[in-house]
């Protein structure tokens, strides 16, 4: 099927890449943008910008009949929905297909398999791969009690519709369960319109592992490697790392297999990524979920691979089949990413909009980075407070790490606040060097930070 002209629906620095990678593949874009991005650097880019209304998400970017629309009345034959808004939206999917629409992605049926991490857990365990011990929907909080009781604690309130750490609440106390579910409940139907919920058992000293997979219309399947995205602050990423450091060979081509496993089961295409949990003390793991789209940390693996995943998704939604098979993925060296946030550190992670008067990024051998900024980028209040994504590439994690000291070192930012400090210290921690990092690494640093 032809993809000529690609509509990018969505902003910052993910719609910049995919126009970079349209236009190495010889394909004209169109940039679906909102009120408060038709003077982005996309938008610049792009071979035509349709203003798709207000700043406001809900009225643009979270609006799947106007992106089709603004598609089909610039003459797109596909849609790239990047990361996050209506990226893992079945209804956008399914709009594309009847108006006859490449869709660049999975298919709708495949997004919902995955969508519903109820679903997905027990479709996972169908094939056998390993899941937490937990439930399948709580309803009530004595619910949820009753089965913290039956299993132990802690224990992890989860949204069975959520994604990026929302509607997420670890409890150690029996007394916790009851404000903590209601808590988990209102946040999940806030943000994701579903308040339902399950619950699985929390793991303490936990590496959090996931699997780039990448599969053609054909039937292939292979994986990319490993990321670890271990450092997160409210189960969001802050540091992300390819391949993950410190896991054993048998325990690494174990979770690689679970990967490849899952997505052959359901017959999935395109690029995806299987996230795990790993138990450092047990040295076993434990499937999380499953997105389907391509994640903010590919970069990484890109590094180590030589890959343009944006391209071989392009690649693969024309129908193309795979051009590797299992045998030609070589991964060489390590990467590791920082994203940068516009965000007060000091106040909570607070996003700091506003206008940046200065941004000066570093530069040299093995350094990239991806970002729509610059100095005079007015950021939003509306969006992410996502502002860039500095990647750097090394012989091994040491020389990546201590490149990627050096390159936060010369990265000046003004006129916004940024994380850029507290992504120094992280990397820098002992901890971190020495690979005894687990999830809760940043919240247990973070008064040292803040009080240094």
């Amino acid at each position: 099927m032809p993809v000529t002209r690609v509509l990018v629906a969505n902003r910052g620095e993910i719609a910049v890449r995919i126009i970079r990678a349209c236009q190495g593949l010889g394909i004209d874009t169109v940039l679906a943008a909102s009120e408060a991005d038709t003077d982005s650097l996309a938008a610049r880019l792009a071979g035509r910008t349709v203003c798709i209304g207000p700043a406001s998400a809900s009225q643009s970017y979270l609006n799947a009949q106007l992106l089709v629309q603004a598609a089909l009345l610039t003459g797109c034959d596909a849609l790239h929905p990047g990361y996050g808004f209506l990226a893992e939206s079945a209804q956008l999917c399914r709009l594309c297909v009847d108006q006859g629409i490449t869709f660049v992605g999975p298919k709708a049926e495949q997004i919902e398999q995955m969508g519903n991490k109820i679903r997905a857990r027990v479709l996972a365990a169908d094939m056998g791969l390993p899941t937490l011990t937990g439930s399948t929907r709580v309803q009530t909080p004595q619910e949820a009690a009753d089965i913290a009781q039956q299993v132990g604690l802690p224990m992890m309130i989860k949204a069975a519709a959520g994604g990026g750490g929302r509607g997420m609440k670890i409890v150690q106390h029996e007394a916790d369960m009851a404000p903590m579910f209601t808590a988990a409940a209102n946040e999940a139907l806030a943000a994701f319109g579903d308040g339902t919920l399950y619950l699985e058992r929390y793991i303490a000293n936990a590496r959090h592992v996931e699997v780039q997979v990448l599969a053609d219309q054909h039937g292939h399947v292979i994986h990319l490697g490993e990321r670890d995205c271990s450092l997160q602050r409210r189960h969001q990423k802050l540091v992300e790392e390819a391949p993950a450091p410190f896991l054993s060979p048998s325990l690494r081509q174990q979770i690689l297999d679970a990967a490849v496993r899952l997505a052959q089961g359901f017959g999935y295409e395109n690029a995806g990524t299987v996230e795990f949990i790993v138990d450092q003390d047990a040295q076993a793991f434990y499937f999380l979920e499953m997105n389907t789209r391509i994640q903010v940390e590919h970069p990484v693996t890109e590094m180590v691979t030589g890959m343009d995943l944006v391209q071989e998704q392009l690649r693969v939604a024309r129908g193309e089949p795979l051009r590797w098979s299992q045998a030609d993925v070589v991964v060489r060296g390590h990467a590791m990413e920082c994203r940068i946030n516009a965000e007060d550190v000091a106040q909570g992670f607070r996003p700091s909009p506003g206008l940046i008067t200065e941004w000066s990024p570093p530069a040299g051998p093995h350094i990239r980075l991806d970002t729509h900024c610059h100095a005079g980028y007015r950021v939003p209040i509306f969006y992410d407070s996502m502002i860039g994504k500095l990647i750097v590439y090394g012989m091994d994690r040491e020389d990546a790490r201590q490149r990627m000291s050096r390159a936060l070192d010369l990265f000046k930012v003004s006129g916004v606040a940024t994380t850029i400090g507290l992504q120094k210290f992280l990397i820098n921690q002992e901890r971190f060097i020495e690979g005894r990092m687990n999830t809760m690494l940043v919240a247990e640093v973070l008064p040292e930070y803040l009080g240094s």
